[in-house]
C-alpha cells in the first residue's frame, strides 16, 4: 500500500536561496524572505484529499476550513445584478466601496455593539490580506508578537515576514486551549508590541468568556500592547457561548486595536475573497497606501455580494450554524470514547482539536507513530481520512478535524478513525 509521504513534506520549510533551474551560474538567488515561508498545511491536506478522491480513493476530508453550503441565493443574485452594471466594470476606491464600508460599520454596531467610522475600514481581498496588512502596519524587525498557541497556520508565517519575532504561548486541552493573563504577562518583554487574539478560535474552536476577554483587553491596555483580534467566526457559537468583542468589552482599547473580519465563514463565501480591517486612522492610512500599490481595489462584483451579505438578515447564517452544531455534537460523541484521544468540546467555529499525545509511541495499524504528523499519515493510508496534524498549528500531539462537511461523510469518517485507533496497541 502506498504511504502518504506527502504529509512528510507538507510542513517542511522551503529551501532557501534555491537557484532557478536552467539559469546560468550567475543567476540571482531567490528571495530569502519568501523562501522561508512554508506552504499552507490546511490547503495541502484539502488538495491531497481531493487528488486521492479523483484517483478513485474513498477519501473523506476533515481538513477544509470552509462551510460546505452554497452562498445564500440573495447574495448570488446581488452579484449577478452587479455584473450587468457598468459601474462595477471600472476601478473603484482602493479602501473599498463607500456603501460597503458604511454597511460594515452598521453591521459592527449591530453585532459587536460599538460604533465605527466607515473611514476607519479597509476592505481587503479576503481575511488573509487583512491579517497580512495588520501585522505589517504595526511590526518592525526586533519587535515581538505574542501568538496564543495552537494558532491558525498563517499567523506565524505572516509575522515572520515582517522581521519581528513570534512568541508562542501554549495552552493545552487542560485549559480548553485558552491562554491566561498570567501566561501573557510571563511572555511579555520590553519588545512586546502585539497580541494576536482569536475567539472563536481556529484551530481549536475555543471561545473566551466575556470576563476572560475583558481581562485580556485590560492587560493589553495597561501595558500598551496592540491587539489584533480576528473575529471571522463571530456568529458560530454553541452551548450558550456568548459573543464577546474585545473593543466592546474594553472601549479604551480602540486606539490600539485592529479588528479583522470578513464574509467567508459566516455567509459561506470563502471563494468570494472579501474581508476587512478596522482600526485607528494612522494604521488604516498605512493599509490603504499599501493596498493601493498591491491590488488597487477588491473585485467590485464580490464587494456588491458582500454588501448584500452584511446588510441582509442572518436567517441563512443561523440555519448553517444549526447544522454545524448538530455535526459538532455527533463528532464529539463518536470520537470521545476512543482510548488515547482527548476531545475537548468546542464552543465555536467548526473544528474539533483532539489531543492525541497518549497515542504517540503506540503501534497504530502496524506503525509506531511518534508524532501527530505520522498519525495523520496512517489515518490517510488506513482509514482513508484526511485530518490536519498539530504540527501545522503548533506542537505535535494533536489533530484538527473540521465538521464543515456532510452529515453522512462526517459519521463515516469518524467511525473509520475510531476503527483504526481502537486497534492501537
Amino acid at each position: 500500500m502506498q504511504k502518504a509521504a506527502w504529509l512528510g513534506t507538507a510542513f517542511t520549510p522551503a529551501v532557501k536561496n534555491e537557484k532557478l533551474t536552467g539559469m546560468s551560474e550567475h543567476t540571482h538567488h531567490l528571495s530569502d524572505r519568501l523562501s522561508a515561508i512554508a506552504p499552507s498545511a490546511t490547503l495541502a491536506v484539502t488538495a491531497r484529499a481531493a487528488q486521492l478522491r479523483a484517483a478513485g480513493e474513498p477519501v473523506i476530508g476533515f481538513g477544509a476550513g470552509e462551510p460546505d453550503f452554497p452562498t445564500p441565493d440573495y447574495i448570488v443574485r446581488a452579484a449577478q445584478e452587479a455584473c450587468a452594471d457598468p459601474a462595477n466594470h471600472k476601478y473603484t476606491a482602493g479602501a473599498g466601496l463607500a456603501q460597503l464600508r458604511e454597511a460594515i460599520a452598521e453591521k459592527t454596531l449591530r453585532d459587536s455593539g460599538y460604533e465605527v467610522d466607515p473611514d476607519s475600514i479597509v476592505v481587503t481581498n479576503g481575511g488573509k490580506q487583512a491579517v497580512f496588512q495588520a501585522f505589517h502596519a504595526l511590526l518592525n524587525p526586533g519587535d515581538e508578537a505574542i501568538l496564543p498557541t495552537p494558532y491558525w497556520t498563517s499567523y506565524s508565517e505572516i509575522i515572520n515576514l515582517t522581521g519581528a519575532r513570534t512568541v508562542k504561548v501554549f495552552a493545552g486541552a487542560d485549559q480548553d486551549y485558552k491562554v491566561s493573563v498570567d501566561q501573557l504577562e510571563a511572555a511579555r518583554t520590553p519588545a512586546t508590541k502585539v497580541l494576536l487574539f482569536c475567539s472563536p478560535s481556529n484551530p481549536t474552536g475555543a471561545v473566551y468568556t466575556r470576563e476572560e476577554v475583558r481581562e485580556i483587553g485590560q492587560w493589553c491596555l495597561e501595558h500598551g500592547v496592540w491587539v489584533i483580534t480576528d473575529e471571522i467566526y463571530e456568529h458560530l457559537l454553541y452551548d450558550g457561548a456568548e459573543p464577546a468583542h474585545i473593543v466592546a468589552e474594553v472601549p479604551e482599547l480602540a486606539d490600539q486595536a485592529i479588528v479583522l473580519n470578513g464574509v467567508a465563514k459566516t455567509y459561506a463565501m470563502t471563494g468570494w475573497r472579501v474581508g476587512w480591517m478596522i482600526g485607528p486612522k494612522p494604521v488604516i492610512t498605512l493599509a490603504k497606501n499599501f493596498q493601493s500599490h498591491l491590488c488597487s481595489n477588491v473585485c467590485n462584483v464580490a464587494q456588491q455580494a458582500a454588501l448584500a451579505a452584511v446588510s441582509g438578515p442572518l436567517d441563512a447564517v443561523m440555519e448553517m450554524r444549526e447544522a454545524f452544531d448538530r455535526r459538532r455534537q455527533r463528532m464529539v460523541e463518536i470520537l470521545t470514547p476512543i482510548e488515547g484521544l482527548e476531545v475537548p468540546r468546542p464552543q465555536g467555529a467548526f473544528y474539533v482539536y483532539a489531543d492525541c499525545r497518549a497515542l504517540l509511541g503506540r503501534e497504530v495499524a502496524g506503525q509506531v507513530c511518534q508524532t501527530s504528523q505520522q498519525l495523520a499519515s496512517v489515518l490517510l493510508d488506513e482509514a482513508k481520512v484526511a485530518v490536519v496534524p498539530g504540527e501545522a498549528f503548533g506542537p505535535s500531539g494533536y489533530i484538527r478535524l473540521s465538521y464543515a462537511l456532510g452529515d453522512d461523510d462526517l459519521v463515516t469518517g469518524c467511525e473509520r478513525i475510531a476503527d483504526v485507533l481502537n486497534r492501537a496497541s
